[in-house]
């Protein structure tokens, strides 16, 4: 019988470009993709017509199955024989769960590979004209997530994190956002600190809302998740390096996997 095997693939960003090569290549072997809520559909159309495609897709307040399970279909999958590609956005090591998969399949002696991805934290800003360290703005940056402001004993030591790094990146940040907000100028960071909040980032669909921790939070009411928050003085580079802002706006972009011009669609 043929001995399976389950590869975690970051997927990227949104860009359907970003992804790497090698995630694209086992993509386009898979037998069976496991796909998380925001991989570009595009993504999906690269694996064989005849792969299976299952959808386990989290959102905030709603998860299609629980990860316990979702690690079950991965092992399951993978005991039948099937090359398994479980594809998740962004990097799977990054706040995706796949150390908690890669755990589960090591536990039932299922192998398995990590593919990594091209993050969010790093690309959205970066396709929203932020640099995350720049020679005279920034020499340090952290990335967090935003699920912990709201806990009563937060992993997150807000109070070091503050002030200890020139730029903060918050990944799934909206829910909190105000108490995020609270908690950096609590903590000792400027009101005249800028942030920027991206939606949809990478995609054509990108949407940028700039301010300061004194104003930001009542400019973000206009925005839906995911979305990324960048706070720091590079911000302020974004007046003039907001490269990607045309583009966005585009109908149609040329497609680096296979040279049309198809719609990118978060």
């Amino acid at each position: 019988m043929k001995k399976g095997k389950v590869y975690l693939v970051g997927a990227g960003p949104g860009d359907p470009g970003l992804m790497t090569v090698r995630g694209l290549e086992l993509l386009r072997r898979a037998e069976v993709v496991v796909y998380d809520r925001l991989v570009n559909p595009v993504l999906l159309e690269e694996a064989p017509s005849a792969a299976l495609r299952l959808f386990v897709g989290k959102g905030s307040g709603f998860h299609t199955l629980p990860q316990e399970q979702i690690n079950g279909i991965l092992i399951a999958q993978a005991r039948l024989g099937s090359l398994v590609v479980r594809l998740k956005g962004g990097d799977p090591f990054i706040f995706g769960r796949g150390g908690e998969e890669a755990e589960a399949l090591l536990a039932a002696g299922v192998p398995f590979e990590v593919v990594p991805g091209v993050s969010s934290a790093v690309a959205v800003p970066a396709y929203a004209g932020i640099p995350l360290t720049h020679r005279e703005l920034s020499s340090s940056f952290a990335v967090i997530t935003g699920h912990e402001a709201c806990k009563a004993e937060p992993s997150v030591d807000w109070a070091r994190l503050s002030t200890a790094v020139d730029t903060l990146v918050i990944l799934m940040g909206l829910k909190n956002f105000p108490l995020i907000v609270g908690k950096l100028l609590a903590h000792g960071r400027s009101p005249a600190t800028p942030v920027a909040l991206i939606r949809w980032g990478t995609t054509e669909e990108q949407q940028t809302v700039v301010g300061t921790l004194a104003d930001i939070i009542d400019k973000a009411a206009v925005l839906q998740p995911p979305v990324v928050v960048v706070v720091g003085e590079v911000v302020a580079l974004r007046d003039r390096l907001h490269w990607f802002d045309e583009l966005a706006l585009a109908v149609k972009r040329v497609d680096p996997l296979n040279g049309s011009h198809p719609q990118i669609q978060p």
